[in-house]
């Protein structure tokens, strides 16, 4: 490992520390280096506040004159809610400049690059460049599309159920699995499901891990069938949006109003147009959103080719029964080979389970 992908990791670990707080701003991390000594490290912490560059100039102070400064993300280029961390950089009087890769935003995209330049610094673009893409999968999709990211998640058996026939689903994986799957929920802003979920389940959507934030509560439906006594419209314990199709009920709209519930009809007719869903999220600027729908509503994502992640908890049990629900139902296709693939794939032990993460590649 050379010294440039050395401090770089270490950016990109304290960077990945705040997944789930920046939104919809990048994760960042930055080091500065001089003498051969760690002289200044930074965290963006939050979108509104100071960029990781900014940290890490500030806690070197004049021990950045002259140094190296590691940023996972090519330093800003203009005024936002902060100043340029380019111009930080240079009036800084720091030489040289390693950045794992440039900015997507239409409005850095090697401006920062640029302004380093022409002050005559060094910089250097590419040192662990595929590792902070990833780590910016959220924001690297958001910035461009101006469309959240979204992941499918579910956790089924070893023969591909999320219940028995008698529909009882208590527990399917193990506790690590749950665990895990609440660091997920942690990490979205939104967590998406289908009303018949709130009704069969009534859950809270909330994540349950220590200093956790519960993301906004997403329901589809239809004709608003969604219960006025459901814990994610009487619990309060995170906003809950309700997106529904043009015959939706006005009366029940009110209601769920009156409870501080957010009705958004959609354009479909008679269903939830998702695609909808998508674009007034994306409005709404919420970055990422985790599904955890049912069958139906995941196919309704996977069919529409709207979802870029897929993670399944796969627990070694067979549960059997053709009545039993699976994590994807719709039609789905017709010839085996257009089928779904997943690229990218990795598969992790957690407790006694199996995490299954791949990225779906559409034809």
């Amino acid at each position: 490992m050379s010294n440039d992908e050395f401090y770089l990791r270490l950016a990109l670990d304290n960077a990945r520390a705040m997944k789930g707080q920046t939104e919809p701003n990048p994760l960042v991390g930055s080091v500065i280096v001089n003498n051969n000594r760690i002289v200044g490290i930074g965290t963006h912490l939050k979108a509104g506040e100071a960029h990781a560059e900014i940290h890490a100039i500030r806690m070197a102070g004049e021990q950045a004159r002259n140094g190296t400064i590691y940023v996972t993300l090519e330093p800003c280029s203009h005024y936002g809610r902060t100043g340029p961390c380019a111009l930080a950089i240079v009036e800084a009087g720091i030489k040289k400049v390693v950045i794992a890769t440039l900015d997507p935003n239409p409005v850095v995209a090697g401006n920062g690059v640029k302004i380093l330049q022409d002050a005559d610094i060094e910089v250097v673009v590419g040192v662990m460049e595929e590792e902070s893409r990833k780590m910016n999968e959220v924001f690297n999709k958001f910035i461009v599309q101006k469309k959240p990211f979204i992941t499918m998640k579910a956790g089924s058996t070893l023969d591909g159920k999320i219940a028995t026939h008698t529909l009882d689903s208590k527990w399917i994986t193990s506790e690590e699995a749950r665990h895990d799957a609440h660091v997920l929920r942690n990490e979205n802003m939104g967590i998406l499901v289908g009303v018949n979920t709130v009704i069969e389940d009534d859950p809270e959507l909330t994540t349950r891990i220590a200093n956790g934030r519960n993301p906004i509560r997403i329901v589809l439906d239809s004709t608003l069938r969604i219960p006025l006594n459901a814990k994610v419209v009487t619990d309060q314990h995170a906003e809950t949006w309700v997106f529904t199709a043009q015959n939706y009920d006005q009366q029940k709209k009110a209601k769920l109003e009156e409870l501080g519930i957010s009705v958004y009809p959609t354009l479909g007719t008679k269903h939830v147009d998702v695609q909808d869903v998508v674009r007034m999220l994306g409005e709404k600027l919420v970055s990422s959103v985790l599904i955890e729908g049912g069958g139906t509503i995941h196919a309704a994502f996977l069919e529409n080719k709207l979802v870029d992640k897929v993670i399944i908890y796969m627990a070694p049990k067979l549960v059997g029964g053709t009545g039993a629900p699976t994590f994807l139902g719709g039609v789905g296709v017709t010839l085996m080979k257009d089928a779904v693939d997943l690229a990218d794939l990795t598969i992790t032990p957690v407790g006694k389970d199996f995490k299954f993460t791949g990225y779906p590649q559409y034809s």
